[in-house]
């Protein structure tokens, strides 16, 4: 039957066999990412697409080549999210969340879209987690960032681990 239908180049199903270690992985993520004081926050699929080329920078490959866009029926210009910073930084300052909390912690879990040469190992949809930190001028709240990365390296079972620190330095240090 030459008319099948399959799952988009660059995707595939997370079949049912499956899905529970994924779950299982989530789990995992979140109570690593509470342990250190890191609350879950959820972004809309798509975005402004604006946004990712300020974000992101109009002149990357990700915003010139990698971008899942189109224009809706009301003239709005929108991209499947191709990366989860700049929607976190967006929704923190719409929500205006440095109010709530001098110093604010959030983790993400989800998908993200980018028009990638699917090969092994990298897809068109992929997953990602990560934290981001806002408020703190200080390095502790870096150091809690590391800790909640080698903490959740470690729950993973992921034990041969070498961990190199690095600074750009400062403004004036440059």
């Amino acid at each position: 039957m030459a008319d099948r239908f399959r799952a988009p180049k660059g995707t595939r199903d997370i079949l049912p066999g499956e899905a529970s270690r994924w779950q299982a992985l989530e789990r995992t993520i979140r109570r690593v990412a509470a342990a250190h004081g890191f609350r879950e926050i959820r972004t809309p699929i798509f975005e402004a697409t604006r946004l990712f080329a300020r974000g992101v920078g109009q002149e990357t490959d990700i915003v010139s080549k990698e971008m899942y866009s189109w224009v809706d029926q009301g003239g709005d210009e929108l991209t499947l999210r191709p990366e989860l910073t700049a929607p976190v930084v967006r929704a923190f300052i719409q929500h205006n969340l440095a109010a709530v909390s001098p110093v604010t912690k959030v983790y993400y879990v989800g998908p993200l879209f980018r028009r990638e040469r699917p090969q092994k190992g990298r897809y068109r949809q992929f997953h990602q987690m990560g934290v981001e930190a806002f408020g703190s001028p200080y390095p502790e709240l870096d150091v809690d960032i590391i800790a909640c990365a080698w903490n959740l390296f470690q729950e993973l079972g992921l034990t041969r681990l070498e961990l190199k620190l690095n600074s750009i330095g400062s403004s004036d240090s440059r």
